[in-house]
């Protein structure tokens, strides 16, 4: 780990401000992703900026009915809290899918949103990879790409975002709460948070520099049954081959957000509208510009079918 300097914030806004002084500084709450980058060498920041100290820790009922859930409340205290388990499972269940026990409970909110990809060749600093290192090429474009993206991905990355609790947000319609170094604030659909990679896998998220998580916010939920299914190598500690979330509602329509096959929580609201004929017509939208490799072409059946799946279990609770 290489040498760097360190200070606690006081505010949001004042860290938003310290970041933007100090170029590749980088935000720390759990530090559950950053701190093993930092070991690897492939985050190499001069200076952290500890939010911890912030007034981000709480969930709140926003004035619409929906709920505001603050950058720094950890993934533990998300899932059990009250008011998501009753109005927002989806989430719940999604959190309790990822990592593990003891990662949840340091993870926070927006450590989770922003955690960068599990690709191997990303980790690995002897191989090529444009995430890491912008125009060294993309060794999983012709390496073992098992756990790689089948959907909107790109020649210079085909690598996947691994969070779970991101598959809920997106099919939640959560928006992401910011401030910027001048004190503005922004919030940004989650469905234009997250970037597919393009020319610049490197780019992964909408943030501006120095701009800084507060919250999450979700709208009044809209009910319905929702489920989570994440299939995945081994029953814990292991990211999703393809996971699925699911709102469905008592007349048909609902909502598909689909992980484990993209750059990006993938979600196609035109396919949603397919959902009372079944998941082949689901699946057949959501992946119609579909370029999975050798190695993962089973990814495109074993997402129709774990929307079949959910969708029965779902059809069989409204019974």
């Amino acid at each position: 780990m290489r040498p760097f300097s360190y200070e606690r914030a006081t505010t949001p806004a004042a860290a938003a401000r310290a970041a933007l002084k100090s170029p590749g500084a980088r935000f720390i709450a759990g530090g559950t992703n950053l701190l093993d980058l930092m070991k690897l060498e492939i985050e190499t920041p001069a200076h952290l900026i500890d939010v911890n100290g912030l007034a981000l820790d709480q969930v709140e009922v926003a004035a619409d009915g929906g709920l505001k859930i603050g950058a720094l409340v950890r993934n533990t205290d998300l899932a059990a809290h009250e008011l998501v388990r009753r109005d927002y499972p989806l989430l719940s269940r999604a959190l309790l899918a990822g990592a593990s026990g003891q990662l949840r409970n340091k993870a926070t909110t927006a450590g989770n949103l922003l955690q960068r990809t599990r690709c191997p060749y990303f980790y690995d600093t002897n191989q090529a990879c444009n995430k890491r290192a912008p125009g060294s090429g993309c060794g999983a474009l012709q390496g073992i790409s098992r756990q790689h993206a089948i959907v909107g991905s790109s020649d210079s990355c085909i690598a996947t975002h691994p969070s779970d609790m991101a598959i809920a947000m997106r099919a939640l319609d959560a928006t992401v709460d910011t401030v910027r170094a001048d004190g503005v604030e922004r919030h940004i659909p989650i469905a234009e948070f997250h970037r597919l990679p393009g020319d610049t896998p490197n780019v992964e998220n909408a943030l501006e520099p120095g701009e800084l998580i507060t919250s999450v916010t979700l709208p009044k939920s809209i009910g319905g049954t929702q489920l989570y299914y994440k299939v995945r190598d081994r029953a814990s500690y292991a990211f999703a081959l393809v996971s699925v979330g699911l709102v469905l509602q008592k007349d048909g329509s609902g909502r598909v957000a689909v992980g484990g096959i993209a750059h990006k929580p993938w979600r196609v609201e035109a396919a949603e509208a397919e959902l009372p004929r079944g998941a082949t017509a689901v699946a057949a939208k959501l992946l119609a510009d579909a370029r999975p490799t050798p190695h993962n072409q089973f990814k495109v059946t074993l997402v129709e079918r774990t929307l079949e799946a959910l969708i029965d279990q779902a059809s069989g609770e409204r019974a």
